[in-house]
């Protein structure tokens, strides 16, 4: 199976996603004509170490890369003050340059947290992608989002800071849990739902047998995604208008997220997937879109074995207000009013910060009331 390349273009600041079987092995060779010196600070969390810094270390090795490496503690909780303070307290330690490159090896939050410590070490040292997890390959490894969470919300504290590579290895997904594969897949619907109905037709109907492992489609999927994205970051890398869109699900998950502590009760991509059917269940209350279309998305999760809704969600969850009150701590609220991604159909979401009050809580209404 060949690499797919996905350029993305932002003038000096451009880089390569290179998707396909067999790229840590071929990391070293890969990486090697961007680094100053030959060797690399790898930022990880433990379970990918177990699993996969061996094969890391071996390719980075046949290219002639040294490598260090800290394992984090996994999970959502270590994308944090603490989990940031450690890896940058690492990262001095290990003598990081201003010209050496760190290479975050995990899944989004090692990839976010790992971009934002390069982003603010040294006042800006560059960094690589090696993203573990579908979420991460098709999503959160592409345009330069990093930072951390805080009690107050999700990513609240954080820089634009772009990679200069990022490398996609499909074989990494083989070892991936199911439920965190699905997840992933959350974030990759997403982009059918947003701005391209053809995407969201050909996921109704591969998405199965992707899920079950066919790498080929694994990588088309994957190819699609990042084209997708590395397209809008090309036009609105700092989200001054279309690179919004990229937040469907987002209002609803971030405040999902916070009401259960950031914790495996709900993977960041389960919370998109809920969120993304409560946005279309939004639109059409409000005459947006078809009656039928959000029974479409749910349709299409639940062909998936995915979460799409709030009872899907395990444990106690706030009221109305609660969730409200949550999502007013949301990173896009604008001048105190929330900012929504809706849609008119599949494939042509849009930006909305007239959402009647009254219609949004009676969504999340019915939606907490279904849950018994």
């Amino acid at each position: 199976m060949s690499i797919d390349r996905v350029q993305v273009n932002l003038g000096a600041r451009s880089y390569e996603v290179l998707i396909g079987r067999g790229l840590v092995a071929q990391a070293g060779a890969l990486i090697a004509p961007h680094l100053a010196r030959p060797r690399v600070a790898v930022l990880t969390e433990i379970r990918v170490a177990t699993v996969h810094l061996g094969a890391l270390q071996a390719g980075l090795d046949e290219g002639g890369v040294a490598m260090q490496a800290h394992a984090l503690t996994p999970g959502e909780g270590a994308k944090g003050w603490d989990g940031l303070r450690e890896a940058v307290e690492w990262l001095l330690s290990a003598q990081v340059e201003r010209r050496d490159m760190v290479l975050a090896f995990g899944g989004g939050v090692i990839g976010d947290l790992g971009g934002f410590a390069a982003a603010i070490l040294r006042r800006g040292v560059r960094f690589v992608q090696v993203p573990t997890t579908l979420l991460a390959q098709v999503d959160s490894s592409v345009g330069g989002k990093t930072g951390i969470n805080t009690p107050h919300g999700k990513n609240l504290v954080g820089a634009f800071h772009q990679p200069s590579l990022v490398l996609a290895d499909i074989d990494l997904l083989d070892t991936l849990p199911a439920r965190d594969f699905l997840a992933g897949y959350g974030e990759g619907v997403k982009y059918g739902l947003l701005g391209d109905a053809a995407f969201f037709d050909w996921l109704e109907v591969h998405g199965p047998a992707l899920a079950a492992g066919d790498r080929a489609l694994r990588q088309e999927a994957v190819r699609r995604s990042v084209e997708m994205k590395a397209g809008i970051v090309a036009r609105d890398e700092t989200e001054t208008g279309e690179r919004a869109l990229l937040n469907l699900g987002h209002t609803f998950c971030h405040a999902l997220e916070a009401a259960t502590g950031y914790s495996d009760r709900l993977l960041h991509g389960e919370g998109v997937a809920i969120g993304c059917a409560l946005a279309f269940e939004l639109s059409a209350r409000m005459g947006l879109c078809a009656q039928e279309t959000p029974g479409r998305v749910r349709a299409h999760l639940r062909a998936m074995g995915m979460a799409c809704d709030l009872a899907d969600i395990p444990g106690e969850l706030p009221g109305v207000e609660g969730l409200v009150g949550l999502m007013a701590q949301d990173k896009k609220v604008q001048d105190g009013r929330l900012r929504f991604i809706l849609a008119r159909d599949i494939g042509a979401a849009f930006v909305c910060d007239e959402v009647p009050g009254e219609v949004l809580r009676a969504v999340l209404g019915d939606a907490l009331a279904a849950r018994g």
